[in-house]
């Protein structure tokens, strides 16, 4: 954090509002207003109203705004990873009050990214109630380093996310491969192959993913410079947001292919190969801790269901 923020955090610390300092997390996860306040089921209004009061707590503009979207001032990108581990903590230390003054009813407390726990999870959980009724579920659909951060601190007692880089040293367990795949309007002309590669993409306007995120380094460190050779148009976080683009007919965007099993008819997803580039999924906990009986049942449910994506 710099030494600027730092100083203004430390002036103005009872001022800071837990709610503001959410929305702002929010805000920057999800890339628009709109979205936040959809996410935290509050009104736009709102939204904008707690970032305001948060902003003028610390006297700095966390965002710089446009018509189109937000992006985050250099004091914005200083606090995110402060604000994310505040966050962290704060929950973890409301999970610890709430386990020894609620009741102890059987609950599983698991991580998941958001691509995941849309496109791989819902049958799991349909596995593990049948198996479990009377258990409660706390699913904490979060980023990859947030994740990270939230087994660490005891927040969740595992999480399903990418094996990428571990600082946190936890135990890890791969699931599958998840390979890249090149997904375009039904009525582009790409579309007529069965599959293609990174050369056919070179002419045509391309939707990448954000600086820093999983998906990002595992493409960019498989393509080396030849990444620089393409057209990269636009730069997204989500896929969902990727996906709307190419709904839109303004690109082609490069996908997992988990997030391509429920495409809008007007899409097709196509195998992308030379190079073929895959994600490795797995299952992260800490390593001092064995699983809990419900996590057993959880995982052996999750490993039915990759298993039938393998297939």
């Amino acid at each position: 954090m710099s030494e600027k923020l730092g100083q203004r955090l430390s002036e103005r610390a009872l001022k800071i509002d837990m709610r503001g300092l959410e929305a702002f997390l929010w805000i920057a996860e999800l890339g628009t207003f709109g979205r936040a306040a959809a996410h935290l089921n509050i009104s736009q209004t709102a939204v904008s109203h707690r970032l305001k009061k948060f902003e003028e707590s610390l006297g700095l503009p966390l965002f710089t705004r446009s018509t189109r979207q937000v992006s985050l001032t250099p004091a914005g990108a200083d606090l995110l990873p402060t604000g994310r581990t505040l966050i962290a903590d704060f929950e973890a230390q409301l999970e610890h009050l709430r386990k020894r003054h609620v009741d102890t009813a059987e609950e599983l407390t698991l991580a998941c990214v958001p691509t995941l726990a849309i496109h791989v999870l819902p049958p799991v959980f349909a596995k593990f109630s049948a198996k479990r009724p009377a258990a409660r579920v706390r699913l904490f659909d979060k980023s990859i380093t947030e994740i990270g951060d939230t087994i660490a601190s005891g927040l969740a007692e595992f999480g399903i996310t990418l094996l990428a880089a571990n600082h946190w040293k936890l135990a890890t367990e791969p699931l599958l491969k998840d390979e890249f795949v090149c997904v375009c309007q039904a009525r582009h002309p790409l579309a007529a192959k069965d599959g293609v590669t990174w050369s056919d993409l070179e002419p045509l306007p391309l939707v990448r993913f954000t600086p820093h995120t999983a998906n990002r380094i595992v493409i960019d460190n498989a393509l080396g410079s030849r990444a620089d050779r393409l057209n990269w148009m636009y730069e997204v976080q989500h896929t969902m947001t990727a996906q709307m683009l190419v709904e839109g007919g303004l690109a082609v965007a490069i996908l997992p292919s988990l997030a391509t099993q429920k495409l809008p008819a007007g899409l097709k997803a196509l195998r992308l190969s030379h190079p073929r580039i895959t994600r490795t999924v797995g299952i992260v906990r800490r390593r001092d801790e064995a699983p809990s009986d419900l996590a057993r049942v959880f995982h052996a449910a999750l490993k039915e269901q990759v298993e039938k994506i393998r297939k």
